[in-house]
């Protein structure tokens, strides 16, 4: 560590493992919308998916998936409440960004979402990339697994034991 200024020299001075800067998953500037003119393509010309805490605008242009936030004063007046909603969203993009389809997305926050904690924040985010067909839709939890139902060529005629379906 520095003796004049104080602030580490490097991430062992600081604390930092190297495994644990390693093993977060990036978001790079490439996976990010930043300009105004991207933002206002994305709005002119994305569509619109909305929910209680989002509103999800979606521009597939078949580049890798890039995030855009938009996290108003009117939504939350505190900074920390809005950065927190940025933080839960970039996390939950970056994790699910390998899946995710090519396109550019912005979300603009709405009230309702300083109110939600983070896991009703993360599974708002997913539930709006389902919508969008942005995300796979998660495997049905059916009562019955697939192999125990009978195929239609082996079941029987009603009141015909001998004798299979038509």
């Amino acid at each position: 560590m520095s003796k004049s200024s104080g602030t580490p020299v490097s991430d062992e001075d600081a604390g930092v493992s190297a495994s644990a800067s390693t093993d977060r998953q990036a978001f790079p500037r490439q996976a990010r919308v930043r300009a105004k003119a991207e933002f206002d393509a994305v709005f002119a010309r994305g569509r619109r998916i909305a929910a209680p805490e989002f509103v999800l605008h979606l521009l597939a242009d078949g580049e890798a998936p890039r995030l855009g936030l938009a996290v108003a004063r009117k939504v939350d007046p505190n900074a920390v409440g809005r950065n927190r909603i940025k933080r839960v969203l970039r996390d939950a993009f970056r994790r699910q960004r390998a899946g995710l389809a090519p396109a550019a997305y912005v979300v603009v926050a709405r009230a309702a979402a300083a109110r939600a904690d983070n896991t009703a924040l993360r599974a708002a985010f997913a539930a709006l990339l389902q919508r969008a067909a942005a995300l796979p839709l998660p495997a049905s939890a059916g009562t019955m697994p697939a192999a125990s139902l009978p195929s239609p060529s082996t079941r029987r005629a009603p009141g015909r034991p001998d004798q299979p379906a038509r």
